[in-house]
């Protein structure tokens, strides 16, 4: 997969070129061969004094300039965006974060949407260099829950069994394992009753998604445990014989033959989990950071995404330079949160699933917090 080694704020003006036009209504937005533009200016930003030039597209006669193609467009603080992308997976949260860089916890909360948002395309244009999928696919949810312990959510982690490369993620918003114990007080936030069957349209969507990526009519080879969920959702999907299901039950005794089986065979899907638990400050057994909106946990989630592809080796105890991406033929070194952030995203020009899409949007809406801002912006959508 190509991707430039340099951000576009570091290009000089003179030889950058725009591949496509910005605005999407234009033809020249998707069809990038034989784009024509002129040249139109420069303006100096008044944060760093830096000449910008602009472009006029021939197409539709709308403007643009090389900061419209850069990921800190219409960023006043740019620099905290990697920063903020490190100390997210450092096990930091908003407010610490915000103490640190000297800025407001809500900049942390607007930059950390904005990471979520562009690590989503990022996973989708890679998923589109694909070659098909030559590997079992493991899959499991993990646990954990948002605003209180009352709204429990799992979220599927679709994983390659060999390269560890993380395929996507979604969610389930289910019921509460056991009731709550007598005596305690009531919750603050009333929950919503989540509808039956979340795990079994999780797992559907998964197997779309993967099926999507596959080439020809070979099926997709997906690792999961016993749950219940799993096995409806392949029985009720229309592509069930595209799909190989291998089953390894929870063993309720260990040591076993059967707990090492399950153990080696689901060995990528739980060592992800293991690192969500250790690396994302809400997501942690005791935490005060506890996520507050489901859809700002699955932008975090996909930027912990990426970083586990592009940015963070296979195997840290074993030497081996080897990234996931890498193991796919989708990147040749390891990358850094430089190029990670390197050039802006478009979600026209990509293939985004529509659950995805909805993710991107801020559609998933949270009732218990109120209010819930949605990203429906007209010139930095």
């Amino acid at each position: 997969m190509f991707w430039p080694t340099e951000p576009v704020e570091r290009i000089p003006p003179g030889c950058f070129e725009p591949s496509h036009c910005p605005w999407e209504p234009c033809r020249s937005h998707y069809e990038a061969a034989g784009f024509r533009f002129v040249r139109h200016g420069v303006f100096v930003r008044a944060r760093d004094r830096r000449a910008v030039p602009r472009f006029r597209c021939r197409t539709c006669g709308r403007t643009f300039s090389q900061q419209t193609f850069a990921f800190s467009y219409y960023l006043k603080r740019a620099e905290l965006a990697r920063p903020v992308a490190c100390g997210l997976l450092a096990g930091s949260a908003h407010r610490q974060l915000a103490r640190s860089l000297g800025c407001a916890p809500s900049t942390v909360t607007r930059l950390a949407a904005r990471l979520g948002r562009h690590a989503l395309l990022l996973l989708t244009r890679g998923l589109g260099h694909l070659d098909g999928i030559a590997e079992p696919i493991v899959y499991d949810d993990f646990e954990s829950f948002f605003v209180s312990q009352n709204l429990p959510c799992g979220f599927g982690t679709p994983v390659g069994q060999r390269s560890w490369f993380v395929y996507g993620l979604d969610h389930a918003v289910h019921r509460r394992a056991a009731p709550r114990r007598r005596g305690r007080k009531a919750p603050m936030h009333k929950a919503i009753e989540p509808e039956r069957g979340a795990y079994t349209r999780a797992f559907r969507r998964v197997i779309d998604l993967l099926i999507s990526r596959q080439h020809g009519t070979s099926p997709v080879t997906l690792v999961t445990d016993d749950h219940p969920g799993y096995r409806g959702g392949l029985r009720s999907h229309p592509q069930r014989h595209r799909v190989e299901h291998r089953v390894f039950a929870n063993p309720t005794q260990r040591p076993s033959p059967e707990a090492r089986r399950r153990d080696r065979e689901m060995f990528a899907v739980d060592l992800l989990h293991s690192l969500m638990r250790h690396s994302l400050a809400h997501h942690r057994r005791e935490t005060i950071a506890f996520g507050r909106r489901l859809n700002a946990l699955l932008e975090r989630g996909f930027l912990m995404a990426v970083w586990r592809n592009w940015i963070k080796l296979r195997s840290e105890r074993r030497p081996s330079p080897a990234t996931p991406a890498m193991r796919l033929g989708l990147a040749r070194e390891p990358w850094s949160w430089t190029r990670l952030l390197a050039r802006r995203l478009f979600p026209w020009r990509l293939d985004v699933p529509a659950h995805w899409m909805s993710i991107y949007r801020r559609t998933l809406i949270t009732p218990e917090i109120g209010p819930n801002t949605r990203h429906d912006r007209v010139h930095a959508f």
